[in-house]
């Protein structure tokens, strides 16, 4: 098995917002839901990009990006 483009490109983005929130990846990369296809494996809930003024992200924040 390997990574789409479509789960690497999920995964970037889940890594930057974790470093430009100074938050943990982990409870977002654990949430992910993987699906196989032709292309390679696929996030089917992949993280949404957001743009805030506050850069504090909390817990609860990280777990429901995790269940999108």
């Amino acid at each position: 098995m390997h990574l789409s483009n479509q789960a690497l490109g999920a995964i970037m983005l889940a890594l930057q917002e974790s470093l430009l929130a100074q938050t943990d990846i982990v409870p977002v990369l654990k949430g992910f839901e993987l699906i196989e296809s032709e292309d390679g494996l696929i996030i089917r809930n992949p993280p949404t990009v957001r743009y805030t003024n506050d850069a504090n992200v909390s817990e609860e924040d990280l777990e429901s990006m995790a269940k999108r």
